[in-house]
């Protein structure tokens, strides 16, 4: 009656983790940009389910990313966290078995050095503990439950390095077109100032209109050596994360990404479980859960077999030749009565670390929730700004053509103003290749946000 009460009182000991309804995450987690009554749309949350490769679909990015993926040292230590756990995980498994050992000890010994005695003994020892309340089972699955952490902080790893390569990919591209643009501007501006020379010359403008002109051209053609700068800095940090010395990267035209043209809501709390810190976040939970069943088995007994078969010439009473085999079997059950408390304080401090996991769970929800509102609001503002600077580069082009024809044609219009108007079509210029890499930045970063980066 004993042990079936015991083994009646055990049986939650044997049962498995599962999410608890009584969180404290509301449903709402996230802002829509657009209307906040509207709720789960499938385009943001397709985005973030989709492959890497179908979201980065520039070859040329594709292979910088799976080099990464393959080279790269934090990969690298994530895979051997992953076979430490492994390891971890098959020492709890083994420990369901007996532990078998072979000792093999002799003895010679003499009275008064006459006629030495000699004693051999070959023990075959084995012991087996019986894990009738859990203790065994609980730890095997907090090492089912590490080895699945150290896998998704492998993802994790996976989705850092893949954001990482394609932000420095297209920062690479958009200081490409920066140059470029700047170059092309300098061209236009060399002509301008052989041009203010030929005007001087007919008397159509003055000497200090001629020096300000060739201010602007090398005022300008001093930005040209910091880009190039930039540009070498930003290929060393990609060639650091391919695991490389500095070299040149190949890289293409900056170009719309295949990212959606528009997000909205719909980011139900289990797709924003799919992000690996929020996964990794509850697999504390899970671990928590099971190392609070741990604590309560140990107030259970303990219940072992041992057994020993030995070759020996010692029989206890005497020694016998040839040797014989001595055999015995043990079984113990030991139950805890007083261990001073550490049973109790175990038992406690497990539970309050199963409360602080349940807590870093819904705090990582929140984050979560609020990292998508972020990027959805940047990728939304950024697109309206891409527009609006759009505009502005056709007005101030028109601006620029017309009141350099009018100073060249007429002299209503100073040089003065044909400069300003020229500075501010280049700067608008240069502003609309940064909303455009802006605009990809907010698009990976959000796509990060969501847990994306799956193969």
């Amino acid at each position: 009656m004993l042990g079936s009460l015991l083994m009646f009182n055990s049986c939650g000991l044997f049962s498995n983790y599962q999410r608890q309804d009584g969180s404290q995450v509301p449903q709402s987690l996230y802002r829509d940009t657009a209307n906040t009554a509207q709720v789960l749309l499938s385009d943001t949350t397709n985005f973030g389910n989709r492959p890497w490769r179908e979201v980065f679909t520039d070859p040329l990015l594709q292979a910088l990313i799976e080099k990464a993926l393959t080279n790269n040292s934090d990969m690298q230590q994530a895979d051997l966290s992953i076979r430490q756990a492994q390891d971890g995980l098959r020492v709890s498994r083994l420990a369901f078995f007996p532990q078998i050992s072979l000792g093999a000890t002799g003895t010679v010994s003499s009275w008064d050095f006459k006629k030495a005695a000699q004693i051999y003994n070959v023990p075959l020892q084995a012991g087996w503990q019986i894990d009738a309340f859990g203790t065994l089972r609980n730890a095997k699955k907090q090492s089912e439950v590490t080895l699945e952490q150290a896998k998704i902080g492998k993802q994790a790893t996976q989705t850092a390095i893949i954001a990482a390569v394609a932000n420095l990919y297209y920062t690479l591209e958009m200081l490409d077109e920066q140059l470029s643009t700047t170059r092309a501007t300098g061209e236009i501006w060399n002509k301008n100032v052989q041009a203010m020379e030929l005007m001087k010359e007919a008397g159509y403008t003055t000497s200090a209109a001629v020096s300000q002109s060739k201010a602007n051209y090398l005022s300008l053609l001093g930005s040209i050596p910091q880009l190039q700068a930039s540009i070498a800095s930003a290929e060393n940090s990609l060639c650091a994360l391919l695991h490389e010395s500095p070299h040149a990267i190949e890289r293409g035209v900056l170009g719309d990404a295949s990212f959606p043209s528009e997000f909205s809501v719909g980011v139900p709390l289990q797709l924003l479980s799919n992000r690996p810190d929020v996964r990794i976040a509850e697999l504390q939970m899970a671990y928590a859960f099971y190392g609070v069943q741990g604590a309560r088995g140990a107030f259970y007994p303990q219940i072992s077999l041992s057994g020993s078969g030995a070759w020996t010439n010692s029989s206890g009473m005497g020694i016998v030749n040839p040797g014989k085999i001595l055999a015995s079997a043990v079984g113990s059950l030991v139950q805890p009565l007083f261990a001073q408390g550490k049973l109790r304080a175990n038992l406690d401090i497990a539970k309050a670390q199963q409360e602080s996991a349940q807590i870093r769970f819904e705090q990582a929800l929140l984050d979560a929730g609020n990292e998508v509102s972020s990027a959805l609001a940047d990728y939304h503002a950024i697109s309206q700004r891409i527009e609006l600077d759009k505009q502005l580069v056709g007005e101030l082009t028109n601006t620029a053509e017309v009141t350099e024809f009018i100073f060249r044609n007429d002299n209503t219009v100073s040089y003065l103003e044909t400069l300003s108007a020229q500075q501010a079509l280049l700067q608008a210029r240069l502003g609309l290749i940064s909303d455009r890499f802006d605009l990809l930045q907010a698009g990976i970063t959000l796509y990060q946000a969501l847990g994306g980066g799956r193969n």
